[in-house]
């Protein structure tokens, strides 16, 4: 059976489909401003093809559609390296503006502990896990490690621990950047395994490098 030719929009719904698919908040917010006046001036170019104007013919359709996908193609090129960037940084164990040692990390934990703000406690008892392993040089200080990157790292040279390293990073992440509810229990475990590591010797050759 012949596959069917692909349907091709007409102009007024080619402006539509690139009207709405260019003003969600990704591309607004992540497009750099000459973009912007890009996109005005396109749409004012979309609005001299109707044919009402002037007597020049109407643009065809198909060429309509060519020129608003390979705008759309360029808005989605320009925005997503901005988007990572953004999506990285916001998943960071650590936040950008502090430098706290394991003990302060500690401190913290221990403080929203006692004020029954668990989620805090864990956040800040997993930080201190992995500012320990740094002040070790277990792990070099790499900007912008992840949770997951972290505890990965941390699985050579505590290969036993991979597990609750895995859990750990998960807590983390549903803790900070998701709607996950923390509890007395979440931040016993992770002052468990915080203490279970700084007791370890690492495996002989296992310090990890930034790659």
């Amino acid at each position: 059976m012949a596959a069917e030719p692909p349907v091709l929009p007409g102009a007024d719904e080619a402006r539509r489909w690139a009207a709405e698919e260019l003003a969600k908040p990704e591309y607004r917010d992540a497009a750099p401003s000459w973009l912007d006046t890009l996109w005005r001036n396109f749409l004012d170019w979309l609005q001299s093809l109707d044919g009402s104007t002037g007597d020049a013919a109407p643009v065809p359709s198909p060429v309509i559609a060519l020129v608003i996908a390979v705008i759309i193609a360029a808005a989605i090129l320009l925005a997503r390296p901005r988007l990572n960037a953004r999506a990285r940084k916001a998943s960071d164990v650590f936040e950008r503006e502090t430098a706290l040692t394991a003990g302060d990390y500690r401190n913290r934990a221990e403080a929203a502990a006692a004020a029954a703000q668990w989620g805090d406690a864990v956040v800040d008892r997993f930080r201190a896990m992995v500012r320990s392993a740094e002040d070790r040089t277990i792990l070099d200080p790499q900007p912008g490690r992840t949770a997951d990157e972290a505890a990965q790292a941390l699985s050579v040279p505590f290969a036993g621990e991979s597990r609750r390293l895995a859990r750990a990073a998960a807590t983390f992440d549903g803790i900070r950047f998701g709607n996950r509810a923390a509890g007395s229990s979440d931040y016993q475990d992770m002052v468990a395994l915080d203490a279970a590591l700084d007791a370890m010797r690492p495996a002989a050759g296992s310090t990890v490098t930034p790659s």
